[in-house]
């Protein structure tokens, strides 16, 4: 009879330690500056006021402050239901484990349950100790495939510097182009957030049987952020 595997994997969202740098919220597109001028007398085109137009672009980087920590236990028996008995058994043993750590049911989630792997979420606020926590859900919990991922719980102060950062960017450009043409630069007339959403995390992996002390290198998250700014020319 074919061996039936079934694999149930939970994953911790721990806080603090990274392996890679990993780029966090926006990658922008920035377009040329361009100066922009008054339409002749004699044009038949509607006019507009003249304007710098310009982009600027910053990065702030943190220290991550949330691991996301992906374990998984097997079964291999010689039917589905001796697999999911077994399974429930070890599932259930990684779980205990887990919330013997300090993770709370909250921070604990599984995205689903099938004959193959399935994964889930276990949150990890402490990110300096989360080698120690891997280390745990393999030698203690039995996790069979374990990962970690990270992240900002929060990225929204992270990137309001980094905001404030690119339009003080932009704004030196555009001084530095308006003295160039001679003008002098106005009030700010338009700004717009060129910056896209999503960001990419560092991930690291252990397998059973892995060392006794694993280490995770502690790394940054850059936040970036690109704006455009449309400034006046005083007259």
């Amino acid at each position: 009879m074919h061996s039936t595997i079934r694999t149930v994997v939970f994953s911790a969202a721990a806080a603090t330690l990274c392996a890679l740098v990993a780029t966090l919220a926006v990658l922008a597109v920035s377009r040329p500056s361009i100066l922009v001028t008054t339409p002749s007398a004699t044009s038949t085109i509607s006019t507009f006021d003249p304007g710098v137009i310009t982009s600027g672009d910053a990065t702030v980087s943190r220290k991550p402050d949330l691991a996301l920590i992906s374990a998984a236990v097997e079964s291999k028996q010689g039917s589905a239901s001796a697999a999911q008995s077994d399974l429930a058994g070890k599932a259930t043993g990684l779980i205990a484990r887990a919330k013997a750590l300090g993770i709370p049911d909250k921070d604990i989630s599984t995205s689903g349950y099938s004959v193959g792997p399935s994964y889930a979420l276990l949150k990890w606020h402490n990110v300096d100790t989360v080698g120690k926590t891997l280390d745990a859900l393999v030698q203690e919990g039995g996790a069979t495939q374990i990962s970690v991922g990270f992240t900002l719980a929060d990225p929204k102060a992270a990137q309001a510097e980094a905001r404030s950062l690119a339009i003080a960017d932009a704004r030196s450009r555009a001084q530095a182009m308006a003295a160039a043409a001679g003008v002098k630069l106005g009030k700010v007339l338009r700004v717009s957030d060129l910056s896209t959403s999503g960001y990419s995390s560092a991930n690291f992996d252990i397998k059973a049987g892995a060392a006794a002390s694993t280490q995770v290198p502690v790394g940054e998250l850059d936040v970036q952020v690109a704006v455009e700014v449309d400034f006046a020319i005083d007259t």
